[in-house]
């Protein structure tokens, strides 16, 4: 490969380079790379990424992991129609925007990096974890109640679990109701003191938040998964190639575990 094709696909190594758009050639040359993550992952960090392009359909994406770059927009995601993990923590970004089209999207770190102003509109309410540690914006008044308002579906912002608020706030709205359509139709009339009805609202509340919780241990098992496989491919290639760096955790900032 000669010096101006590894720009191309790396970026200068020295931080000189604007950086480069993200493309098929360049996922196609990482994911030779990295053999041993799971099909459904893309890792592009600290690749000097500094745009997203347009890509081919990519629809058996699920995780896609794009912090340390110099990315200054969300844009083109509309390619990754089945993503429900996204990391773009670290970069450039000074707007929440373009989301709307990954309507199975579990969980979104956009931490460290240049958000002013959030608008929750751009979120799409699909979003269980949410992380904007470091951002501007999480300073703003009423920052906490104008995304829990705006995300019904929500376990934990910026790393920080929301069971009580859950619990205070009688769980969301969506969950009851789909809780609602497990239980039978009644087969005649019958008569009930209130207090049937109380604890059958305290039970299907229960069962909501024991769902979503079911669904944070889920999403925080395979971020494990991942870890390990890292740590693995580490020990195998430790010769620092270019591609084969694991990304290291941010200073001040983990992944949620179990």
């Amino acid at each position: 490969m000669s010096e101006q094709e590894e720009k191309t696909l790396c970026g200068d190594r020295e931080g000189t380079s604007p950086g480069v758009t993200l493309s098929d050639s360049l996922v196609l040359t990482r994911s030779r790379s990295t053999e041993l993550l799971p099909p459904s992952t893309i890792r592009l960090d600290r690749e000097n990424i500094s745009s997203i392009g347009k890509l081919r359909d990519q629809g058996g994406i699920h995780s896609l992991y794009l912090q340390q770059n110099k990315i200054e927009r969300i844009e083109n995601l509309g390619c990754f129609p089945n993503l429900r993990f996204l990391c773009l923590a670290g970069n450039r970004i000074q707007r929440v925007e373009n989301l709307q089209a990954l309507p199975h999207l579990c969980a979104l770190d956009l931490s460290h990096n240049l958000i002013q102003v959030l608008d929750t509109e751009e979120l799409p309410q699909s979003l269980q974890i949410l992380d904007l540690t470091g951002n501007e914006c999480t300073q703003q008044q009423g920052y906490r109640e104008l995304v829990l308002g705006a995300l019904p579906h929500l376990l934990q912002l910026d790393a920080q679990p929301l069971r009580g608020e859950e619990e205070e706030g009688g769980g969301s709205s969506r969950g009851e109701d789909e809780d609602d359509e497990l239980l039978p139709e009644p087969s005649g009339p019958f008569s009930v003191d209130r207090g049937f009805f109380v604890d059958l609202r305290r039970e299907l509340v229960g069962r909501s938040q024991r769902r979503r919780r079911e669904t944070l241990e889920e999403h925080r098992a395979r971020l494990e998964e991942l870890q390990e496989r890292r740590d693995l491919l580490l020990s195998r290639d430790g010769d620092g190639a270019p591609g084969s760096t694991a990304p290291q955790p941010r200073q001040g900032h983990s992944w949620p575990r179990a």
